[in-house]
């Protein structure tokens, strides 16, 4: 990959004066570099955290003032609802709502996902952004080459870059990508003053990652689209959800016993977390989400594997179910 990679905590002074690059803390060329390809690809202004909800955090401490709603989208990334929860004691209220309608009335800020991860559900971009409040959309699956918040006028765009983005399930990291400079440097300043900041060696791996990001995802939607097809027509699987583009797949077998007992039995996809990156995953995700989701969900991610050797194994899974 192309551009050096600069671990450099603080960089001398020019002529007794501060330069582009002074302390970690606040940029770092390797950061920026990130952050430029970042914006190239969303349309705005990007800042690079040292992950997913790091970035959800600036967000809203930045975004929302105590006392304020959240609307969060239902069956939205379950870490989104336990971060406002946990923010409550500081003046943060969540409701959740249908993210396929309006928001509800009274709502400060707007927090949807396109799609939700796991129930795949997308936005409706154009009730979200009619409504009074800022939009941020978290487009972690879609990726920006399949849905570009800011083009469908969110305010931000947000991202894990530890998925699809970095794509080898070696760095952890999120994004923001801003639509108003202004917006940008609100959030750039709760970075720089929290010292919620992205180091150097996470900010190379994102970059390695965005050169193929192309490619990869291309070949993770075509065998998405081969999976789903065969999982739709398999007797033991009850419902198959896919938004029609990108890796992420859920579908439901008969309850949580029959789940435990798939994610078991999957030898060439990995039953583990997370999702985005080139070795499929499956996991049963009510361990986490309790009954906010069905009992028998199974979070399908695909990976770069050969699609028959993936049906392979997920028909031998199956067959415990």
């Amino acid at each position: 990959m192309d551009g050096p990679l600069d671990r450099s905590a603080t960089w001398p002074y020019e002529d007794g004066v501060p330069g582009r690059f002074s302390y970690a803390r606040a940029d770092h060329p390797t950061g920026v570099a990130c952050e430029d390809a970042l914006g190239a690809l969303d349309g705005g202004q990007a800042l690079l955290f040292p992950s997913g909800m790091a970035a959800v955090t600036v967000v809203v401490l930045t975004m929302l003032r105590p006392g304020g709603t959240v609307a969060l989208a239902q069956g939205a990334y379950y870490g989104h609802r336990m971060l406002l929860d946990h923010l409550a004691p500081w003046g943060v209220n969540v409701v959740e709502f249908d993210q396929t309608g309006p928001p509800p009335r009274g709502a400060d800020l707007i927090l949807v996902e396109a799609p939700a991860n796991p129930l795949l559900t997308m936005p409706d971009a154009d009730a979200a952004v009619a409504h009074p409040a800022p939009v941020v959309c978290d487009a972690t699956v879609a990726s920006p080459l399949r849905f570009r918040p800011l083009d469908r006028g969110c305010d931000v765009a947000l991202h894990s870059a530890t998925k699809v983005l970095a794509g080898h399930d070696d760095s952890l990291a999120g994004v923001t990508v801003a639509r108003d400079a202004d917006l940008r440097d609100r959030l750039h300043l709760m970075r720089r003053l929290s010292g919620i900041v992205a180091s150097a060696d996470t900010a190379w791996l994102v970059l390695r990652g965005l050169e193929t990001l192309e490619v990869r995802l291309a070949r993770q939607e075509a065998s998405a689209r081969v999976l789903v097809e065969r999982l739709s027509a398999h007797p033991s699987v009850e419902t198959v959800r896919y938004p029609g583009l990108s890796f992420l797949v859920s579908f439901d077998v008969a309850d949580g016993e029959a789940a435990g007992r798939v994610e078991r039995a999957v030898r060439v996809i990995e039953n583990a977390t997370s999702l985005g990156g080139i070795r499929s995953k499956l996991e049963a995700r009510h361990r986490w989400e309790g009954d906010r989701i069905p009992a028998g969900l199974l979070r399908f991610s695909v990976g770069l594997e050969n699609p028959d050797a993936l049906w392979a194994d997920l028909e031998r899974a199956l067959a415990q179910a």
